[in-house]
């Protein structure tokens, strides 16, 4: 009697181990994005920039901003539905925590020694934020940025939107921006 009982209680979770799939492996990381630079108007936001959003500003907090824009002649990931702003204030205390975080989080080196995991494994080309880029095909080392509107004006004569102040900017390769990558594998 004994002897059955151990039986069942031991013949389902042999099953049981039989029947679990080993843990699932991590898809192997993206090299760091090429710059792809808008070539098309199709301004309708990507289901990879809509899910990252949202997880931003969950993450996070903040706002959304826009993804898709209204083409008008000029390049712009936005003008492909693939490229995030994100509001968070440069001159708050909040908002340069808020986006101390993020960019901790996205860069950070993985447990397998991959450095700017997240960003690779999402596709970001480059970030803007607070009058510097942040570009993959540069290591994402900061670099100091102007947009061109703002050239030959002092600085303080450019509005915070076009200096990255008020938002952060993130553009995403075209597989990114569709969720194509390996950050959006179970998530989309």
């Amino acid at each position: 009697m004994r002897r059955i009982a151990l039986l069942c209680l031991t013949l389902p979770l042999l099953c049981l181990a039989l029947t679990v799939p080993a843990a699932a492996q991590p898809a192997p990381i993206e090299d760091y994005a090429p710059y792809q630079p808008a070539t098309k108007c199709r301004p309708h936001a990507k289901p990879g920039a809509v899910l990252l959003q949202r997880f931003i500003v969950a993450r996070f907090g903040g706002a959304p901003g826009r993804i898709g824009a209204r083409c008008d002649g000029t390049v712009s990931e936005h003008h492909e539905g693939r490229a995030i702003d994100w509001m968070v204030d440069a001159r708050t205390a909040r908002g340069r925590a808020a986006a101390d975080r993020l960019f901790t989080w996205l860069f950070a080196t993985d447990h397998a020694g991959d450095e700017d995991a997240r960003a690779r494994r999402l596709g970001v080309m480059y970030v803007i934020w607070d009058d510097h880029i942040y570009s993959s095909y540069r290591g994402f080392e900061a670099e100091k940025y102007r947009n061109a509107a703002c050239r030959g004006k002092k600085l303080k004569r450019c509005s915070p939107t076009l200096r990255h102040r008020d938002h952060v900017h993130l553009s995403l390769t075209r597989a990114g921006g569709k969720g194509l990558t390996s950050w959006f594998v179970g998530r989309l």
